[in-house]
């Protein structure tokens, strides 16, 4: 797999050098890692098996919770271990599968979450409408059309990898491998390459968030014409939804529509969109979901009840 590179393994700064911080990076990272595993296990075990939980909003939230877990898992373990370690490199092949996979995953949260918000898009400005467009065959055609989308934007990113010669330093200034600190290292001209990112990754985050910017606007002003119960229940599902998009958006648009600069900062901001949003995901929509919190107390009630018949 290796191409043009003669370096065969990279070592990963991670997000610091010091002793004392390296502990409690691995204790407070290890947390919150499996908290977010729970979170988002227990999200998807509930819209599984709960009955009431059988529409397209919830559909696209188990896509979104196992999605923030996949993501998570697939950067956040290397971080916890390399805490401990006395050596923290990373092969080539492996690096190169954490670039695929971590835009693999993250580009899914941004084509699940603009479905998201075309659900409540449908739900709040075309009632009528909402079971006849939004039906599961519809669901599932977006959920496979995200899939592909991923694969084709984390295959293009993989692709502009690869063609990075490395032949010098191997020290990514990072806690996982990604476009933007690798093309520090490349021993070559990175400014085709960078814009390349920008217009892939870059816009897909950019323009993304506009529409969902928009959507939001829309739909604000739609409940104009809803009751105030109506109004409190809407605003209350698409808080929740804003809060997810902001959490996640704001820091991928800093990271990716900039030029091939890299900033001390970058790392404590991926922080956010790596184990921050899908650790908070869950909180967000159980806390202020009553159906997905009654789903969730009918689950563990049933279970006590069948602990008690025994």
């Amino acid at each position: 797999m290796v191409m043009n590179s003669t370096v065969n393994e990279f070592i990963l700064f991670g997000l610091t050098q010091d002793p004392r911080k390296q502990k409690a990076i691995f204790g407070v990272f290890l947390m919150l890692y499996l908290a977010t595993l729970l979170g988002n296990f227990l999200i998807v075990v509930t819209i599984k098996r709960s009955r009431t939980l059988g529409s397209p909003m919830y559909f696209f939230l188990f896509y979104l919770s196992f999605t923030d877990a996949c993501l998570s898992t697939t950067i956040i373990p290397r971080l916890i271990v390399d805490a401990i370690s006395q050596r923290k490199t990373i092969s080539y092949n492996e690096c190169m599968t954490q670039v695929f996979s971590a835009h693999f995953f993250g580009c899914m949260e941004i084509f699940v979450l603009i479905v998201m918000a075309f659900d409540r898009y449908v739900a709040i400005c075309k009632p009528l409408r909402y079971t006849t467009i939004m039906n599961r065959h519809v669901c599932s055609v977006l959920v496979i059309l995200g899939w592909v989308g991923s694969c084709i934007h984390s295959s293009a990113q993989i692709v502009l990898a690869l063609r990075l010669p490395f032949c010098g330093p191997n020290v990514i200034d990072h806690y996982f491998c990604d476009l933007q600190p690798l093309l520090k290292l490349a021993c070559m001209d990175t400014y085709v390459i960078n814009l390349l990112v920008v217009s892939n990754s870059g816009a897909i985050c950019t323009v993304s968030f506009i529409i969902l910017l928009i959507s939001y606007v829309i739909i604000l002003y739609s409940l104009r014409n809803y009751s105030a119960e109506g109004r409190r229940k809407a605003l209350s599902t698409c808080t929740s939804h804003f809060i997810v998009v902001v959490l996640f958006f704001g820091p991928c648009i800093f990271i990716y529509t900039r030029p091939a600069t890299t900033f001390p900062v970058d790392k404590v901001v991926a922080v956010f969109y790596t184990i921050g949003a899908p650790l908070l995901n869950p909180l967000i929509y159980t806390l202020r979901n009553a159906e997905v919190k009654n789903a969730m107390k009918k689950k563990m009630w049933c279970r006590d009840a069948r602990f008690e018949g025994k």
